[in-house]
């Protein structure tokens, strides 16, 4: 995107990448703040299992924190989620999970 404002409903099915190319799921939804001015969250489904299999058992999605996402254009592309999941301590895990 080149920084011109652009309709949120664009995100949803966009596919969603790790900063390391890893695939992490499609965007199906996005959350807003309580004004609206801001995604704040990213809805995900079509999800990679292998990564998500000890997080997501008998889910069919995960929340993302909007923060994570470095870079929106054919897709999205996010720090490294599998660095955030593996941390049991994290307090943005309890984030990631819907």
């Amino acid at each position: 995107m080149d920084g011109t404002p652009q309709e949120i409903t664009t995100l949803v099915g966009r596919e969603v990448y790790s900063n390391n190319g890893v695939f992490v799921g499609e965007v199906e939804d996005v959350r807003l703040d309580v004004n609206g001015n801001a995604v704040t969250g990213l809805a995900l489904g079509e999800l990679n299992r292998e990564l998500f299999s000890d997080v997501i058992e008998g889910r069919n999605g995960v929340m993302i924190p909007y923060r994570w996402v470095r870079a929106v254009g054919d897709v999205v592309l996010i720090n490294d989620i599998i660095e955030r999941l593996q941390q049991p301590n994290s307090e943005e895990e309890g984030e990631a999970v819907v």
